[in-house]
């Protein structure tokens, strides 16, 4: 089967600036205390209704939000598609266990997790793959099983040809809270919550849109 298209720019991009990206955002959530608690109570509800399944970081990138789900207890691992930042994450977090695999098939079994984090990482997804990669998110959680998305807010993508004086081709999709909430209901998953935080033009790491988290769960058995 032919690779799409975005999944091979999106990995040869990732690879060539693995090592600006890890640097850059290193201490990202440290700035960021509203992000850390979202990410609280996703792995304290993940933990609670999993079904004692681990939790996998699906985009995973450089690990850093791996090791901090892992920091909170939780049982967690990370997937990528990047080998450049799979061996950032291994590197720098050598006690974790990370995977290379593609958010379209993931080599899970049925009802394998107890929550699935997407942290800004749907975001290079065409909006029509969007529904084959939450289908798969439902596939692989458990009954009662939670997800969590991080996402820009906005209309329309964004285009990116350099990062860090490399050269890369990355569609950064941004896209509406109330949209993305369709197509989780669609694939059969149940919202849970949604925070919606207006943009930081301040600090460290200044943004450019509002950010946006959605919190679903795929229905409890019986």
């Amino acid at each position: 089967m032919t690779e799409p298209d975005f999944l091979h720019t999106t990995r040869t991009s990732y690879d060539a600036f693995a090592g600006f990206y890890a640097e850059l955002f290193q201490d990202e959530l440290n700035a960021k205390p509203l992000e850390r608690h979202v990410l609280a109570a996703f792995a304290e509800l993940a933990a609670s209704d999993g079904g004692g399944r681990p939790v996998a970081d699906v985009g995973c990138g450089t690990g850093r939000v791996t090791a901090y789900l892992h920091g909170l207890g939780a049982d967690v691992f990370g997937i990528d598609l990047s080998p450049g930042m799979l061996a950032q994450a291994r590197s720098r977090y050598p006690h974790l266990r990370f995977e290379e695999g593609s958010m379209l098939a993931l080599d899970l079994p049925d009802d394998a997790l107890g929550g699935l984090l997407a942290w800004y990482s749907v975001i290079h997804v065409p909006d029509e793959r969007l529904p084959e990669v939450f289908a798969e998110f439902l596939r692989v959680l458990t009954p009662g099983g939670h997800l969590l998305l991080g996402f820009q807010v906005g209309e329309e993508a964004l285009h990116l040809t350099e990062a860090g004086g490399h050269r890369v081709s990355l569609d950064f999709h941004r896209r509406r809270p109330e949209a993305l909430a369709a197509l989780l209901t669609g694939a059969g998953l149940e919202l849970r919550a949604t925070l919606l935080r207006e943009r930081d033009g301040e600090g460290p790491f200044p943004e450019k849109t509002p950010q946006a988290y959605l919190m679903a769960r795929k229905p409890a058995a019986g």
